[in-house]
């Protein structure tokens, strides 16, 4: 029997409080919806969560009070304890803070702290309470706020993203975050094309089993709306969680009209597969077939990753 290596990664998630790092937090790994994290209390120094994600890579999670007395902690009595060994920082500015040039100052210490103790953390800003802002605006202030952010990180890279918790660009945010964590991911996809040619699907999608984010997919046959794999990750985990309630279980669904089928279900243990069909005349038993008959070989296929990646571990010190 082998068993897989657990391969843990330190996530900082800091910002100032209120800018909604916990909110965000809650609705991603803990299966709140967006109203609920009303009810949320302020982050008192550093909250610890392990989130265990494609079943062997474990996400070491630090949810950063942002209270100021909190902050200057940080980089002052506790900064190699909290900068050190961190692969990655998720730094969260409110859009409408009016104090912009503190949360500013706070990010260049983040800076310095991950340059100083870990200088390969991937780096990425989330401009959160979009939804804050007028429709016709959002692109502008994004881009305005994006440009200043590369430039303080310099000589660090940072990837910027537009958030709000009442809509499909949070998980996009975080669908994005993950995707780059996931070492076997260009495998991964390269194996999700070969298989939507060979059932001549327009897209096949997976969804992390627990949270729903997109980890990848494969696009034969352009889609208008770019946001639509957020949109339906939202949609089904909150259907999940109303069959749960109900004391059932989510394990897949059919959507067909006179354009096209969709199907959604449990594929390997660590994840759900979505194919989108637009030929009407393939029918629904083909199709859930051959989900089937490709179940089993990307179990062999997570299975073989996770056995290298353990011999790979076993020899290094």
């Amino acid at each position: 029997m082998v068993f897989a290596k657990v391969r843990f990664l330190v996530v900082l998630l800091m910002g100032k409080s209120g800018s909604g790092k916990t909110s965000m937090r809650s609705i991603i790994f803990a299966n709140y919806i967006a109203r609920d994290t009303r009810r949320l209390g302020a982050t008192i120094d550093v909250e610890h969560s392990h989130v265990r994600f494609l079943g062997n890579l474990v996400l070491n999670l630090w949810d950063c009070g942002g209270q100021e007395a909190f902050m200057e902690n940080y980089f002052a009595s506790q900064r190699d304890n909290i900068f050190r060994n961190v692969e990655v920082l998720i730094y969260v500015f409110d859009v409408e803070s009016r104090e912009l040039e503190k949360d500013m100052h706070y990010y260049q210490s983040c800076l310095e702290a991950i340059l100083q103790n870990s200088p390969d953390a991937k780096i990425f800003c989330l401009v959160h309470k979009m939804d804050l802002v007028q429709d016709d605006q959002r692109e502008l202030i994004f881009h305005e706020r994006e440009e200043d952010l590369r430039r303080l990180s310099k000589p660090l890279e940072c990837t910027c993203f537009a958030t709000s918790i009442w809509d499909e660009t949070l998980y996009k945010a975080w669908s994005s975050i993950v995707y780059q964590l996931i070492p076997n991911v260009k495998q991964l996809e390269a194996n999700l094309a070969q298989f939507g040619e060979i059932i001549d699907a327009d897209e096949v999608l997976l969804f992390e089993r627990a949270t729903f984010l997109v980890i990848s997919y494969s696009e034969r046959r352009r889609h208008r709306d770019v946001h639509r794999f957020e949109k339906i990750s939202n949609i089904i985990k909150q259907f999940k969680l109303s069959c749960s309630k109900m004391a059932a279980s989510f394990q897949s669904m059919e959507v067909r009209n006179s354009s096209f089928a969709v199907f959604i279900d449990v594929f390997t243990t660590n994840t759900y597969i979505m194919v989108v069909m637009s030929d009407p005349t393939i029918p629904s038993a083909a199709t859930l077939i051959n989900i089937k008959s490709a179940r089993k070989y990307f179990e062999k296929l997570e299975q073989a990753e996770h056995t290298t990646r353990t011999a790979m571990s076993g020899g290094m010190r």
